[in-house]
């Protein structure tokens, strides 16, 4: 299963100023870049409906040239929900309530269907009046061209081009002209690994694909094209190791399972031995009396079948000469 929600925070939080620009650049043109701290996830209780919430990403920023501060609050949201405009009229009430600042709400809606717009405002209303009028900003993934974002030398373009409107036939060139962006931001490790990681979960290639997207590669120039085979190599080594994990957790479970099966068996197998043992051993006492040592070692080696032919066999025991010669005619 696909953690949509820690990759996108992931991806926001670690390009929060670019995010900004990329989407909101008449916010960024008053909002202090080296102002952003982020604030603790706040945890919401819905009680009409019994649920819990938690902001996904809440950033406090500085007005430029002033000292004073304002929230922005991004949402992330990966499948379609009635009713998302109250959630976040929730959200931003309780959030200025706690903080007493100004909030910017922003919703990134990252499902691939539907492809409807999704609505920005939240409406309480009567027949004579409007109550309340609550707006957010939405970017909506689905409804975005990843064409128009190829001149955009932003990380975030380069990651979220995986997950805007893409014909089928484009696969394969999204997944190079995403790679192709970020080997010319020329990003630290950490951070392309990062992009490179959310893209190529996004953007898995089928075979067909794959020597396509290779030839494609092949075509760059070569500065670039070591970036993006680097890019591409950690990718194989990485699924290498995610297909070795899941053969081995596979192998445990399923080793697993016959461990479970062959103890029980086993289990019950010696159980019914060792009440079969104890139930000849207090017979033969009855029979013949007290038994040697020696022959009560030799008793508890019989199978199962033999101890129950045993107990068969006892019955015209009369002395200790009895039960030896049983157990030599058994030892042949």
């Amino acid at each position: 299963m696909i953690d949509h929600d820690r990759l996108f925070k992931e991806l926001i939080t670690t390009f929060f100023w670019e995010f900004i620009q990329l989407f909101f650049p008449e916010v960024a043109a008053y909002l202090e870049p080296d102002s952003i701290t982020f604030l603790d996830k706040e945890l919401f209780t819905d009680i009409t409906v019994g649920e819990r919430y938690e902001t996904d990403i809440v950033a406090k920023c500085k007005f430029r040239g002033q000292e004073a501060c304002f929230l922005i609050h991004i949402e992330h949201q990966a499948q379609e929900q009635s009713n998302f405009g109250e959630r976040m009229f929730r959200y931003f009430a309780r959030l200025f309530e706690k903080y007493h600042l100004p909030v910017y709400p922003i919703v990134i809606f990252s499902y691939p269907y539907p492809l409807a717009p999704e609505p920005n405002a939240y409406q309480v209303a009567f027949p004579n009046k409007v109550v309340l009028e609550f707006n957010y900003d939405v970017v909506q993934l689905n409804q975005l061209n990843w064409r128009d974002f190829l001149r955009q030398e932003n990380p975030v373009a380069a990651a979220l081009m995986a997950k805007m409107r893409i014909d089928k036939s484009d696969r394969r060139r999204v997944k190079y002209e995403c790679l192709r962006l970020m080997a010319t931001l020329k990003l630290n490790p950490a951070k392309m690994k990062l992009i490179a990681g959310f893209v190529d979960v996004y953007l898995r290639l089928n075979a067909e694909e794959e020597v396509l997207f290779k030839a494609d590669i092949a075509k760059l120039e070569p500065e670039k094209q070591e970036v993006v085979m680097e890019i591409v190599t950690s990718w194989m080594e990485e699924g290498l190791q995610r297909g070795l994990q899941q053969g081995l957790q596979q192998g445990l479970e399923q080793g697993l399972e016959q461990g479970l099966e062959q103890g029980l068996e086993q289990g019950l197998q010696q159980g019914l031995q060792q009440g079969e043992l104890a139930i000849v051993q207090r017979q033969l006492t009855r029979r013949i009396g007290n038994i040697p040592p020696e022959l009560q070692e030799i008793i508890s080696q019989l199978s199962l079948a033999q101890l129950e032919n045993l107990a068969e066999a006892l019955l015209d025991f009369d002395s200790d000469a009895d039960l030896i010669a049983w157990l030599q005619q058994v030892s042949l």
